[in-house]
């Protein structure tokens, strides 16, 4: 086993532990929590820092690993629908980050955006699949509301601490720019 591998391995377990504790940081106020995504800051993270597929792994896990233990988010249907969410922030963000030739500032941003993107279409048919598509079921004024509606402080939070947090681990020299 190479040291990268094992490197980006521990970073992925210290993201998970990260993305399992920061909800805590909203814990009292569960609305406060659905609308900062405190839990996608580690994945989008872990993402940029190990790559896709570590990003995707962690958020596979830590949605459902956060409900076995803790009984929060509720195992059906939103932990179900945050385990396919987050994996696609974790993914997409690895993979179009560490695509781009010239990292940077905007380089996160992109990713980020893109990433954000695809996570919330993939949150709208998780839930469409588990709850049944329109009438009773979900509808696009539901997806709407959850997704970006009730979601943009959570959106802007993201978009000012994860540059913000790979621009320090970049001056650092912890995870710098790729140039």
């Amino acid at each position: 086993m190479d040291h990268k591998h094992v490197k980006d391995l521990v970073l992925a377990a210290l993201f998970l532990a990260l993305g399992l504790v920061l909800p805590f940081l909203t814990g009292q106020i569960p609305t406060i929590g659905k609308m900062l995504s405190p839990m996608h800051i580690a994945v989008y993270l872990c993402g940029l820092v190990c790559g896709w597929q570590y990003g995707l792994l962690v958020g596979l896990i830590c949605p459902i690993l956060r409900s076995a233990l803790f009984g929060i988010p509720v195992l059906y249907p939103v932990a179900i629908e945050m385990m396919f969410e987050c994996a696609t922030y974790g993914a997409v963000i690895g993979l179009i980050y560490h695509h781009i030739r010239h990292q940077g500032v905007w380089a996160v941003v992109l990713s980020l955006i893109i990433a954000m993107l695809a996570g919330r279409a993939v949150y709208g048919l998780a839930m469409g699949f588990l709850l049944g598509f329109g009438g009773s079921g979900f509808t696009m004024k539901m997806f709407m509301a959850g997704a970006f509606i009730n979601a943009w402080p959570g959106i802007i939070l993201h978009l000012v601490l994860i540059p913000t947090v790979m621009v320090v681990l970049d001056k650092t020299k912890t995870v710098p720019f790729k140039r």
